[in-house]
């Protein structure tokens, strides 16, 4: 894991720059962040996430947390979860909410959606078997539609269903009625949400941050 030193020195903080996209300015903020929910301990655990108002009301917080200890999303080509991450951890999963810089050509763009979407596929592939199940995927939806207070969980349950069988068709196509649909492949996540302006999508106003300074 990398374990970072309480105060990283200018080496440090360039590596990790090179490594996030990060600048240098943006780096120092995240890391007095960091501080801030780890009680200026070197590692950051699931509990210090806690005491995040915004974070408390999302409907998906446990996903996003999640993500913070999900080996998938260190690039480093490594599955399961850990129980603490580091500064780098932090910073890297961090980075797939860092805003896109405006001189990139059409396939560095892409690039970079596709990893934000793999992201995001991570997130709701929550037993990390390469497929969005439609319990996985119920679970969203259930939990978004009954944090309102308006619907019951047999509803919620009903409306993931249907979602679902949409989902596959515009995935596989019309299915017949013995045939069953596994989930979501990453290439169907793609596929689906091709329309999705990802970019505009994905932010760190669950962290408190100022993000003006991250649209550098």
């Amino acid at each position: 894991m990398g374990a970072f030193h309480s105060v990283p020195d200018d080496h440090q903080y360039r590596v990790l720059a090179k490594k996030t996209g990060f600048s240098l300015e943006q780096i120092v903020i995240l890391h007095n962040r960091f501080n801030q929910l780890s009680h200026n301990s070197e590692v950051l655990r699931r509990e210090d996430f806690k005491n995040i108002p915004d974070l408390a009301c999302n409907p998906i917080r446990s996903q996003i947390v999640e993500a913070f200890f999900d080996k998938r999303n260190f690039k480093k080509e490594e599955e399961g979860s850990v129980q603490e991450i580091g500064f780098e951890e932090f910073l890297t999963v961090m980075s797939f909410f860092r805003p896109p810089g405006t001189q990139l050509t059409a396939e560095q763009k892409e690039e970079i959606r596709k990893t934000k979407m793999r992201f995001l596929f991570n997130m709701h592939d929550t037993d990390n078997d390469g497929t969005i199940t439609l319990e996985e995927y119920r679970h969203v939806v259930e939990e978004l539609l009954s944090r309102s207070g308006s619907l019951g969980k047999e509803t919620a349950k009903s409306i993931a269903d249907a979602a679902m069988l949409e989902v596959a068709s515009i995935s596989v196509g019309r299915m017949g009625p013995d045939e069953f649909y596994a989930g979501i492949t990453f290439d169907h996540f793609l596929k689906i949400l091709k329309e999705l302006e990802i970019e505009t999508r994905m932010n760190i106003h669950f962290l408190n941050l100022d993000t003006t300074v991250f649209c550098k």
